[in-house]
């Protein structure tokens, strides 16, 4: 649970920094920002599978890019489901896709090194039962 929190949190605090990197996208508070990762994660498990499963044959031949664009139109669509929250065009959408699907990579890589890290810490202390944080 402290994990998925703990990514929620990083997602925010990047939908949050977006605006001042990207031009077209606007923010207009935190809660806005945690709203917004809230439905881009929830748009990502109930929708992304199913587009992917109907565009497999693009994705394929495009060996996988086409995946971004499907990340930029789920960008685009949380403005739907959020007020507060503003994508200009297709463009802004893409990049700003590109940062948050970065940056969710980056806390993957940490959370995965944590959880690594206590395994092995748990091995080399004479205990066979090693906790995994939540």
């Amino acid at each position: 649970m402290a994990r998925m929190l703990f990514k929620w949190l990083v997602m925010s605090l990047a939908v949050l920094a977006i605006p001042q990197l990207v031009g077209g996208i606007t923010v207009e508070s935190f809660a806005t920002a945690v709203a917004v990762a809230a439905v881009l994660a929830v748009l990502n498990v109930v929708l992304k599978p199913i587009l992917i499963l109907l565009t497999l044959p693009l994705t394929i031949l495009s060996l996988g890019f086409f995946i971004l664009i499907l990340n930029a139109f789920l960008v685009q669509m949380a403005p739907i489901f959020v007020s507060g929250f503003h994508v200009d065009s297709f463009k802004s959408a893409f990049i700003s896709s590109l940062i948050i699907s970065l940056v969710s990579w980056v806390a993957n890589v940490f959370d995965e090194r944590k959880v690594r890290w206590r395994i092995n810490a748990g091995r080399r202390g004479g205990s066979n039962s090693a906790s995994i944080p939540e």
